[in-house]
């Protein structure tokens, strides 16, 4: 028998032998509580004396003959109780006696200090609420300082609720990303945006060029593909004289898992008409500021940079602006002229050191060029501006630069944040830029926009001139938070099977 299957049963026949005491931790449906830990520690002096009710897991345990200790958390602070054998009486004592570091009490009693001067609750009833069977990892802690505990990544992606008791620091982030999630609805609902709700399932899985997941629709005998991006039916509502929605979902994407891509994450997109590009990127800057001081306080937030220091970002300050040709040349020395032909572009990006196999048209050149020598630069909050058509099918073009397009990415900590246009309304235009990214897919790019006719169809009923931006929710966590890997602030990333615990 294994040393975790071996606890395991020791447990079990501690559940049972609590049963017997006629203290079945599972019995219990509901216990009212009257204060969290940190409300009785911060108003101790208010309350000491007084009676309280208090339930949390035990993550600590001393029992010292006649008495004991155990610190009860209650996920985001713990308070200590003091257990002793002539206030609980006999047999509640030895109801105290089995329990287990893990599991759930509720206790009742008063405030008082002990002798060491901590801030306590002298236990009179005892209430057990759950059995851990298991050993958690919480590791130990004194002075404020932790160690050991819960320090393999697989272990705290995979069992998640473990990450969540065991570790602070991953708490904080998880619990400030919901928190984030939460502000950004109330932001755009304070702008007058109506939160809108589109399939997951489709036929044509547009709004951007990815690979996406198939599955079966047994009633209507169809194949369908799981969403991509949120953008042509909020457009289609945007067509339906609907002037200020947004949307906070799951899209789908097939492609590889990163530090910085996940297949599955959570996107907004918001899209308001008789708005542009300009029109966005205040929108974004104030969102920014709007959802920092919302959850933290303040729009500053310090990241660490690559070299290990901390960096302030002051999200009340304008953005920076740059052209995004003007940001090659100065980083990787490329020449706007140089992209005049795909020959040319091509022969600049070897010379830069990257391969040019897979590249089939200049745009994708060009984000290729800014993903390697641009987007590391872009610590501060930088719309960076004016992407190439190939690469924007869904952009009005720039009247002032052939070739080129109404659209900027937003970067902070050398991450892509943001990704706005000046929204295509004209359906000719709409047509032929779909018809441009068929002809990219038979001359060998895999990842092209799908022909959506019924999205062409809403448009050649009239889209008033719109701004549209998609942000990443989880990208924003990581930015906002200080993460440095994507599933740091995702609950439940997929991760391969394990084989099941030995049970013997």
């Amino acid at each position: 028998m294994s040393e975790e299957s071996s606890i395991r049963a020791v447990r079990l026949q501690k559940l049972e032998e609590m049963r017997r005491l006629g203290a079945d931790p599972y019995a219990v449906e509901r216990f009212e509580t009257t204060h969290d830990a940190r409300t009785l520690l911060e108003r101790f002096e208010e309350l000491e004396g007084q009676p309280v009710r208090f339930a949390g897991r035990i993550v600590s345990y001393r029992l010292m003959g006649k008495a004991g200790f155990a610190h009860l958390s209650d996920g985001e602070a713990k308070i200590q109780g003091y257990f002793r054998r002539d206030d609980l009486g006999e047999r509640w004592f030895e109801v105290f006696k089995l329990l287990d570091i893990g599991d759930h009490v509720g206790v009742a009693g008063e405030l008082f200090l002990t002798k060491t001067g901590e801030r306590s609750i002298h236990v009179r009833e005892l209430t057990p609420l759950s059995k851990s069977l298991q050993v958690l990892p919480l590791g130990k802690e004194k002075d404020g300082e932790r160690w050991y505990g819960l320090q393999d990544t697989e272990l705290r992606y995979r069992h998640r609720h473990l990450d969540l008791i065991c570790n602070p620091e991953a708490r904080r982030m998880l619990l400030d990303r919901m928190r984030i999630v939460s502000a950004v609805r109330r932001f755009l609902d304070s702008k007058g945006f109506l939160e809108v709700e589109t399939p997951v399932l489709q036929l044509e899985a547009g709004g951007a060029a990815a690979t996406p997941f198939k599955t079966f629709y047994n009633a209507y005998d169809l194949e369908v593909k799981l969403r991509i991006s949120l953008e042509l039916y909020l457009k289609r509502v945007i067509c339906g004289d609907v002037p200020k929605v947004y949307e906070i979902g799951r899209v789908f994407r097939n492609e590889g898992v990163s530090n910085r891509h996940n297949p599955e994450f959570t996107l907004l997109e918001f899209y308001q008409a008789y708005a542009n590009l300009e029109d966005m990127m205040d929108l974004v800057e104030e969102l920014f500021r709007s959802v920092c001081q919302d959850v933290f306080g303040t729009p500053v937030v310090d990241v660490k940079t690559a070299d290990g220091s901390v960096h302030q970002i002051d999200f009340s300050r304008r953005w920076r602006r740059v052209d995004l040709l003007e940001e090659i040349e100065r980083h990787a020395g490329v020449r706007p002229e140089e992209f005049a032909t795909l020959e040319k572009a091509k022969a600049a990006m070897e010379r830069c050191g990257l391969p040019t196999e897979n590249e089939h048209h200049v745009g994708g050149i060009i984000e290729k060029l800014l993903e390697r020598f641009v987007e590391p630069t872009l610590i501060d909050p930088t719309f960076v501006v004016g992407y190439p058509l190939e690469t924007s099918p869904l952009a009005k073009k720039d009247p002032n630069k052939p070739g080129f397009t109404r659209r900027f990415e937003g970067y902070v900590r050398g991450r892509e944040v943001c990704n706005a246009f000046s929204e295509i309304n004209d359906p000719i235009d709409q047509r032929e830029r779909f018809e441009q990214q068929l002809g990219q897919r038979m001359g060998g790019a895999d990842e092209t926009h799908p022909y959506d006719e019924e999205f062409l169809f809403a448009l050649e009923g009239g889209m008033p001139p719109t701004g549209g931006c998609g942000i990443g929710m989880d990208r924003l966590a990581m930015v906002l938070t200080g993460a440095d890997v994507l599933r740091e602030v995702i609950l439940f990333p997929m991760m391969r099977p394990e084989a099941p615990p030995d049970r013997d």
